[in-house]
């Protein structure tokens, strides 16, 4: 009895609070007061007992949704998760994502790992994870990498969600490489080629130690490969602007409400600060990469080649707690040295329309139309040097404008890559055939230059794929044997040599990398472009 009337007279205590303030105006009650006071009644007063750290997570998750698509909270475990992929080595599927309205979206598939290989895209839904769903069911990050992640060689089968499309990936969990740069090779006699996929702690000296490789291979000109760099460390992107801007260059300027505002420039110089740059960037090129894209741009170093790119320009500070958790607040805006704020317009509180803008611009023609960009009026600016026009609101528009290829894809390619076939055929091939294989290309460079992929190899694969339920068709093979020929020929290489090459082969049929090349080796054509006087 005596337990009864003390829980009657907290209640009267609670009760009494906002009727007290309410007769003083309700302007007395705070926001800070209100939530205290919310938390205090669920914790005395709910049905059953509550997990106190859960209802606070949810309340800051809450709190955060209203803002910006990218305020995020995460718990101790989450922060630790988050953070790996920049610093170091971790085991599972290889993804970045994001739980937008109780879905997994995934913002980036980690380079080499194991979702990539299967053919993982980024903005995938995932909905089941081997039987078990995991959307719409309000699961905390920790929770989904439970399901996504496990021992070294493990399989998980996941159902994901593209488009209206479900598809089935069969993925072996595995170690996720965490290198910055993951191809360096000559294009031809004077064009170096660097493909950068993050922006972590070591990215700057990864780069710089590529530059010095294929500077004594006889590099003048360098394509800079960004696409589908979802970013990273804004400090890398910094640094490495170093290596190809003059000291005292302005990289990037940040503008925001509590903190002063403040102009990065290049305090040292570095190695390659004559020849020509192209930059490879496209619409999965985001944050740090539309800096670095964008600074070199302003600063008239180097053109751009690809598509608009994502449109992340805010940022994020992370705020720790004592028990290891974190916020991390937008506090302000990234500004290239033209001036432009690189953030696409969002909504707040509306983040799954913020992510979805990728499928939106497909569904408008964007990918293959120069004319569907948007070029706002009111955000022209100018480049520093040649004063050439350029644009903000939404990404760095390319210099030189390339539809997005599709050409080779169909449903059995891309079921193949979804199996997990064209990788396992192929690396069984590669361990019974290492030896001669190595004695027939000793190295890197005569492989890639006399190896073609034997009929008998893609006989394999179609075998595989009709056990795996995946039939022969022979129209979808012609239009995609090109592509497969060049990922087995990139496997190859990978497996067999330390520096072999996983792009190389695959960059003769890519698009970006042709135009990248074709301009970089037309010194009229690049200047114009350069110096605004192209027609």
């Amino acid at each position: 009895m005596k337990h009864v009337f003390q829980l009657i007279a907290v209640a009267f205590l609670l009760a009494a609070v906002p009727a007290a303030v309410a007769a003083q105006g309700e302007q007395d009650f705070n926001p800070q007061q209100k939530l205290r006071a919310a938390q205090m009644i669920i914790d005395n007063f709910y049905v059953e007992p509550v997990d106190n750290d859960t209802v606070v997570d949810e309340a800051v998750r809450a709190m955060l949704k209203t803002l910006d698509p990218h305020s995020a909270y995460t718990t101790a475990a989450e922060t630790k998760e988050f953070t790996e992929p920049l610093e170091g080595k971790f085991s599972g599927i290889g993804i970045q994502f994001n739980m937008l309205e109780d879905t997994v979206y995934v913002i980036q598939t980690i380079k080499g790992g194991p979702s990539e290989k299967v053919g993982i895209m980024a903005g995938d839904r995932i909905l089941m994870a081997n039987d078990t769903v995991i959307a719409g069911r309000k699961l905390v990050n920790r929770a989904v990498m439970k399901h996504l992640r496990g021992d070294k060689g493990s399989k998980v089968n996941l159902k994901v969600k593209r488009g209206e499309e479900l598809i089935d990936f069969e993925v072996i969990r595995d170690d996720i490489p965490l290198y910055s740069v993951d191809e360096t090779f000559m294009a031809d006699p004077t064009t170096g080629y660097i493909r950068v996929t993050r922006f972590a702690e070591s990215t700057a000296k990864e780069v710089a130690d590529a530059v010095a490789k294929l500077k004594k291979k006889g590099m003048k000109n360098l394509i800079l490969d960004l696409g589908d760099n979802g970013g990273g460390y804004l400090g890398a992107a910094f640094e490495m602007a170093s290596e190809f801007l003059p000291a005292g260059t302005p990289v990037v300027s940040t503008k925001g409400r509590s903190f002063p505002d403040q102009t990065y420039s290049t305090e040292g110089q570095g190695d390659f600060l004559d020849g020509r740059i192209v930059v490879i960037a496209n619409q999965s090129s985001a944050s740090a990469a539309e800096i670095l894209a964008g600074a070199l741009q302003d600063n008239d170093r180097a053109l751009v080649v690809g598509r608009r790119t994502f449109g992340k320009g805010l940022v994020q500070r992370p705020f720790p707690f004592p028990d290891g958790s974190m916020i991390r607040l937008t506090i302000s805006r990234y500004y290239t040295p033209s001036g432009r704020c690189i953030q696409k317009p969002y909504e707040k509180g509306r983040s799954e329309e913020y992510y979805l803008d990728l499928l939106n611009r497909y569904k408008d023609g964007e990918l293959w139309s120069e004319d569907s960009i948007r070029r706002p009026a009111d955000q022209k600016f100018a480049t520093l040097k040649y004063k050439r026009p350029v644009y903000g609101g939404g990404g760095i528009i390319p210099d030189l404008f390339v539809p997005a290829d599709t050409s080779y894809f169909s449903t059995y390619y891309r079921d193949l890559v979804a199996k997990g076939i064209i990788h396992r055929i192929t690396t069984r091939y590669v361990d019974a055939n290492r030896a001669s294989l190595l004695k027939q290309y000793p190295d890197n460079d005569a492989y890639q230059a006399s190896f073609t992929v034997p009929e008998e190899l893609d006989k394999n694969i179609f075998a595989a794929g009709d056990e795996a339920g995946v039939p022969y068709k022979e129209e979808d093979w012609q239009r995609s044997a090109p592509l497969v020929n060049a990922i087995i020929k990139g496997i190859i290489a990978n497996d067999l040599y330390e520096d072999g090459s996983y792009y190389r082969p695959i960059s003769l049929i890519n698009k970006d990398f042709e135009a990248a090349l074709k301009l970089i080796n037309d010194p009229g054509r690049y200047n114009a472009l350069l110096t605004g006087k192209a027609e």
